[in-house]
């Protein structure tokens, strides 16, 4: 590879000091994203990095191939609401999934809401939605250009008109109708001065009620903590429409408190879960008896049953026991209680009656996870309903859905996707790794079935290992093109994760965050120890909390790796709970402001570890001049710091996505115009050929 002329990029003598320490930040200017300075460094690295991949040959062919690979009809699993189903669909390259409303489940149905038409470059996306109990209006909330902040309308399901209403600055929070379907509690922030949008804290949420057919500024506060900043509020109403129950988050830490208001009788809000102890999820209600999902002296989960009218805690019942595998969510369905179970990083569905007894399972078809939406826990169904759907999916196996009819104790397949690809000559595979302390580490591998170890397979290794989210089996189109690459897919399990329940996750955080770098580079070793890869055909993937992890990684082992792909990653270890919701990150990271804690996080923040005159891998930085979760300044002092200190010939490139975000609602086109130019880079630096497809 020819040593590239990289973009100067001004320093500055910006010194800070923490506890003692001086600690230089000479790009710090990269974090104003809207300047002129700052865009022309933008411009500048663009062009760069189109330089290089207009180089690929089969750049064209991969743009091609992954528009064949996406062109196939998808949909997500249904939810019924007053006798009515809504459910997203794709036709194929819709830039955005469309809502369809029907009566009988396998009736085409008609068009609800069509995202689609909100914008003529399908930057404008539907990111979260709830049905009125009536299955009579359907409120739903619009984020532009990747934003986290939310816009809420409400849609007459009947005629598919919207009302006046327009309810803005909402962020993290669902809509709870009121048992009347008069309109829907929320919660939002206070609006943000117009070039703080998108860099300036998050903080002071508040719960509100906004009633059908009325402007915003009538608006009824329901809730609000002045002394308590950093609690926000997600808001959810019983199925028997008595109870207000008021989940209260703090960061992203996964202990929360748990509130309730009657209302039927009025009164104040009553702190049932007043301290952050543990987790707490409401599953539902028999009158006065709560159901609770909680790892309280169970790091894997247990269902209790709590009577707010005698919550003596001497008197709360574990109705499903903890068990040697991670019950991650429960849903009442039918009268039964449906539990979502994580066995080694794939899901599992157990029964039990309403008194815990256990009642039966319901088969998945193979090694692979349920498809989780944010409305809802990967199952849905109506509580005294005799039906359950499920969409399930795996690396080799596109999202189908089912339904499960509990009168006849079995599932049907409704919904088969139909693609283009040969699915029968890929397996996947699991296989445990130890890491440098001795964990055992799961990892799932996908490839041809008749791989040959011979150390030469081109291998991406993906991971994240962060805020108890496990990563599970799951399929993506845009993968297929790296298999038919003759790609190995490696996807990692790692500790912060939550696989193995909260332990699993507190060994991953604070001070212990070494331990996830330490399992992935574990990973990587196995891989090359096992004849799949050398380290000039592996590369590494991670994206927001797995940016951090690539970024570390590829700072503590440059050796081990061919290249690197860094998403959206948290790269400023000591500057990143200053932006947005950054603040909230504090319960897994830790903070800079705390002496001990600063130790940790200097030793491995990435933009703080890069030595120059080293050989690093090829690197891919990728991020969003609209992102508001990760500030896209992560990203610009990490590439710029990178490019600064690469002693060797390996690229160092950042590409920077204009009106877009984080990465949710992502249209179709950038999704596969972004994977294209990813997999143009892997070829590029892994020195593969490209023979497409189809």
């Amino acid at each position: 590879m020819t040593t590239l002329a990289y973009p100067p990029t001004r320093t500055v003598a910006q010194m800070d000091d923490y506890h003692g320490v001086r600690v230089p930040d000479p790009y710090r200017w990269l974090e104003d994203v809207d300047s002129p300075e700052t865009r022309a460094w933008i411009e500048a690295q663009n062009a760069l990095t189109e330089s290089v991949l207009a180089q690929v040959p089969a750049r064209a062919a991969l743009r091609r191939r992954l528009t064949e690979l996406w062109d196939y009809a998808r949909a997500q699993t249904p939810v019924k609401r007053g006798g009515r189903y809504f459910q997203f669909r794709n036709t194929g390259l819709q830039n955005q999934d469309v809502l369809y409303v029907f009566e009988t489940v396998g009736d085409e149905g008609r068009v609800l809401l069509d995202p689609n038409t909100l914008s003529p470059d399908g930057t404008v996306a539907v990111t979260r939605w709830s049905v009125s109990g009536d299955g009579r209006w359907l409120a739903w909330a619009a984020s532009s250009s990747g934003s986290d902040w939310l816009t809420w309308r409400v849609r007459d399901v009947a005629t598919g008109r919207d009302l006046a209403d327009l309810v803005e600055w909402s962020k993290f929070s669902p809509a709870a109708w009121a048992p009347d379907n008069s309109g829907f509690y929320y919660a939002r922030y206070a609006a943000p001065a117009a070039d703080r949008a998108y860099a300036g804290v998050n903080q002071d949420q508040k719960l509100y009620f906004h009633r059908l057919n009325t402007p915003q500024a009538e608006d009824r506060l329901v809730y609000e903590r002045p002394d308590q900043r950093e609690w926000g509020f997600n808001p959810e109403v019983s199925h028997d429409g008595r109870y207000l129950v008021l989940t209260v988050w703090q960061g992203t830490d996964v202990r929360n408190r748990l509130f309730y208001r009657d209302l039927q009788t009025g009164g104040p809000f009553v702190e049932l879960i007043a301290e952050l102890e543990a987790a707490y999820d409401f599953v539902g209600n028999d009158g006065a008896v709560f159901y609770l999902r909680t790892d309280l002296d169970a790091p894997r989960g247990r269902l209790i049953a709590v009577d707010t009218a005698d919550p003596d805690r001497a008197r709360w019942r574990t109705l499903i026991p903890e068990s040697a595998d991670v019950l991650e969510a429960v849903k009442i369905v039918a009268g039964q209680f449906v539990a979502r179970y994580v066995r080694d990083a794939h899901h599992e569905l157990q029964l039990f009656a309403r008194d815990g007894a256990p009642a039966g399972e319901i088969a998945l078809p193979g090694l692979g996870a349920l498809h989780v939406l944010d409305e809802n826990s990967g199952l849905t169904g109506e509580r005294d309903d005799d039906e359950l759907f499920y969409a399930f999916h795996s690396f080799a196996q596109p999202l189908a859905v089912y339904r499960y009819d509990f009168r006849r104790a079995a599932s049907e397949l409704i919904f088969a996707p139909s693609l283009r690809f040969d699915f029968s000559a890929y397996q996947t595979r699991q296989v445990f790794v130890a890491s440098r302390d001795g964990t055992r580490v799961p990892m799932f591998l996908t490839h041809r079935r008749d791989l040959r170890l011979d150390g030469q397979n081109p291998t991406l290794l993906y991971g994240y290992g962060g805020f108890n989210i496990s990563v599970l089996p799951a399929f993506a189109a845009g993968r297929l093109a790296w298999l038919e690459l003759g790609g190995v897919l490696a996807v990692a399990n790692l500790r912060g994760g939550g696989e193995y329940g909260e332990a699993w996750h507190q060994a991953g955080t604070r001070q212990r965050k070494q331990n996830v770098f330490d399992d992935f580079i574990a990973c990587a070793e196995h891989l090359i120890a096992a004849g799949i890869t050398s380290p000039p055909r592996l590369a590494i993937e991670g994206r927001s909390n797995g940016g951090l992890l690539v970024g570390a990684c590829l700072t503590q082992r440059p050796d081990l790796f061919g290249a690197a792909l860094a998403h959206v990653g948290v790269m400023d270890m000591l500057r990143f709970h200053q932006f947005t919701i950054g603040w909230a990150w504090v319960s897994d990271y830790g903070s800079a402001d705390d002496p001990e804690e600063f130790r940790a996080l200097y030793a491995y923040s990435p933009l703080h570890n890069l030595k120059p005159g080293a050989h690093y891998p090829a690197t891919l930085v990728t991020t969003a001049d609209h992102d508001d979760r990760v500030v896209p300044g992560h990203s610009f002092k990490f590439a710029a710091a990178l490019q600064a200190a690469q002693a060797g010939p390996a690229p160092c490139l950042i590409r920077v996505q204009t009106r877009a975000g984080h990465g949710l609602g992502k249209p179709t086109a950038l999704l596969i115009e972004e994977l294209a130019d990813i997999w143009a880079f892997l070829i590029h630096a892994l020195d593969l050929e490209y023979a497409p497809a189809g």
